[in-house]
This record gives structure tokens, C-alpha cells and sequence, in this order.
């Protein structure tokens, strides 16, 4: 987007460095989430016949399934400038003080992760939302004051993997709560033959369901592995990315046919041989791949119980009978009844 700022080229992370020419520019080309696009589409509208700023908009969500591509089309449906951060950079309140003074009327400000604010800087978003103020407080100790500076009236689109993590009086200063879910293997297919024909590589029907079938139902993971797959299929000599020479690169590619790649399935051995089936914490199962517990808790394991090859239990994470049959390997004595019943699983 020609307008768009970024508050600090660095704090948007892996969703800005993405090729941005892959990413839809307006709500009729973003494809999927269709309770989400007709909803929006309905409040973007209503909007522009008020002739005011959208409402604060919250996107909750795994990683990867286009919030960030969202908050760009809102600023562009919108006709505004967007400035975009996230929230373990906003550190102060002088940080958050400084982007929503430069703001212009109508703006969207983008705070990605937006569960990770300190609480001192999220005290400072309560007012700038409900009443577009905000307060400063000027001197230490006796002689201190508070002077109140009026904001333009501008949208917070906030993102978060973590909705469960998000404050109450911050969840309940978003007029417009949205939660994203995992595509089907159809909308990724369109997805990847969209952008493989603004790649310029040549990938037919039968090639685009092969690596949306192995997606994990996420857009980013589908672009990156047609990037693979267009680099394997240049090397080898492929020529037409088809249902077999996509079948191959990404055997190549090490990414199976559940979508699980070599760490995911790291996960499930440790899970199931290493500890021998036995309920594992999320530190320990963390230190034995060598990755942080929130890349565990929210890259992996989604996905992983999604498709219920993992479960969480009272006492740790346990591999099940199903992860057990896709590694080969014999289901133990036992396992069903390890299986966590609806009152025991735990989030």
C-alpha cells in the first residue's frame, strides 16, 4: 500500500518482511473467511455513508491466516494511512504517546500482538479509544500534572494469537471482534494459484491441492512452501508444477502428507518415544526441541491438536493413538484411556 508507515521497520516481525506483493488489496480479492469479509464489508460500508473512522477492530487468530493482510485492506478500503507496531516494542508510554499524536483523522493504527502490551502502556490505549484523549502527565512528584491532549478520531485494528491473554477492559473497548479460522483445502488451492501467477510460476490444479493439502490450513505456509516448490521444480528440471512433481518436491521438502514438517514431527517422537508416552510439560517438551514455549504453544501445537495428534492433559501434553499410527509406530497399552476426557483437557 502506497501510504502505509510503519512506526519502526523491525516491529511487525516475519508479517512485514513477507513479499508484499502476494498480500490481496482490497476485500474482494482476499479469499476465505467469508463470515469475516461479509461482516467487515457490511462495517466498512456503514462507515463511509456515516462518513467516520471505522470502529476499534480486533483480529484473534493462529498465526499466519492474514490479520495483518486484513488491517492493510481496512486502511485501503478506508482511504487512510495505516501505521503499523506491535506490542513488546511499545516498552513505554511515551512510545505508544508519540505514534497516536502523529496520527492523522480517520488512521489506522495495527498493533500486532497485541496481548503482549505492557499494562502501564495499555492503561494509556483506554482513553485514546473511548475518548480519543490522551493524558500526559508532566513533572514528578508534588508539582506533577496531568494535561489532556484531544486525538484525532482513528481506528486500533489489534491482532493477537492469544485472545485468552487480552485484558477485559481492553477486549471490551473493541466494537468489532473477529476470529479467524484454518482454510479449507479449496480456498488455499485458489490462494496458491493466485500467487503462483503473480510469481510467474506455472502450477496447475491437481500441483495447487497438493501443497494446500499440506498447508496446515494456513495462507503464509502456503505461500512459502509454492516458493519451495517453485525452487525444487526450477532445479530439477520440472518444468509444470503438476500433482506429481509437487508430491515430490515436498517430499524433498521433507513435509509429509499431514502437512508436518521435521519438527512437528520432533514434537510427536519426543511426545511418544522419548518419554515414552507419558504426560510432558511444556518447558520440558520445549527445552527437548530447542524452541521457546510460545513458539510451541503458538505455532505448533494449534495445528497439532487440530488435527488430533496432540492433547493436553492436567499433568502435560501426551501424544495420541493417532500420532502414534502416522510415525509407525505401535499404539501402546493404555493410550485411549490416557486420552484427556472434555472436563480434564485444559487450554
Amino acid at each position: 500500500m502506497d501510504d502505509e508507515r510503519l512506526a519502526n521497520p523491525d516491529v511487525a516481525g516475519e508479517e512485514v518482511e513477507l513479499d508484499t506483493s502476494l498480500r490481496p488489496k482490497d476485500l474482494g480479492s482476499f479469499v476465505g473467511q467469508e463470515s469475516v469479509r461479509h461482516q467487515l464489508g457490511i462495517f466498512l460500508e456503514a462507515a463511509r455513508q456515516r462518513g467516520e473512522p471505522l470502529d476499534h477492530v480486533l483480529l484473534a487468530g493462529p498465526p499466519g491466516l492474514g490479520k495483518t493482510s486484513l488491517a492493510l485492506i481496512l486502511a485501503s478500503e478506508m482511504g487512510v494511512e495505516i501505521t503499523i507496531t506491535s506490542g513488546p516494542v511499545l516498552e513505554r508510554k511515551g512510545d505508544l504517546a508519540a505514534i497516536l499524536t502523529a496520527l492523522g483523522p480517520g488512521d489506522v493504527l495495527f498493533v500486532d500482538e497485541i496481548h503482549r502490551l505492557n499494562r502501564s502502556v495499555e492503561e494509556v490505549l483506554y482513553p485514546a479509544m473511548e475518548d480519543f484523549q490522551l493524558d500526559v502527565v508532566l513533572g514528578q512528584g508534588p508539582q506533577a500534572r496531568t494535561l489532556r491532549l484531544d486525538l484525532p478520531r482513528f481506528t486500533l485494528v489489534g491482532a493477537t494469537t492469544r485472545s485468552g491473554l487480552l485484558t477485559t477492559p481492553l477486549r471490551d473497548r473493541f466494537g468489532v471482534v473477529q476470529r479467524l479460522d484454518y482454510y479449507g483445502p479449496t480456498d488455499l488451492a485458489q490462494i496458491i494459484m493466485r500467487s503462483a501467477d503473480l510469481l510467474g510460476v506455472a502450477v496447475d490444479e491437481g500441483g495447487a491441492l497438493v501443497i494446500a493439502g499440506r498447508s496446515r490450513g494456513t495462507p503464509r505456509i502456503a505461500n512459502r512452501l509454492l516458493r519451495r516448490v517453485r525452487d525444487v521444480a526450477q532445479v530439477k528440471g520440472m518444468g509444470r508444477v503438476d500433482t506429481a512433481s509437487a508430491e515430490e518436491a515436498l517430499r524433498i521438502l521433507e513435509v509429509d502428507d499431514a502437512g508436518l514438517d521435521d519438527l512437528d514431527r520432533k514434537i510427536l517422537t519426543l511426545l511418544a518415544v522419548t518419554f515414552d508416552g507419558r504426560p510432558t510439560g511444556l518447558g520440558t517438551l520445549a527445552d527437548a526441541v530447542g524452541e521457546s514455549t510460545d513458539t510451541i504453544e503458538d505455532v505448533y501445537e494449534p495445528f497439532l491438536l487440530q488435527q488430533g495428534l496432540l492433547a493436553r492433559t492436567p499433568r502435560g501434553r501426551i501424544a495420541t493413538p493417532r500420532a502414534y499410527l502416522h510415525l509407525g509406530l505401535e499404539i501402546p497399552k493404555g493410550a485411549e484411556a490416557a486420552q484427556p476426557s472434555l472436563f480434564e483437557a485444559q487450554d
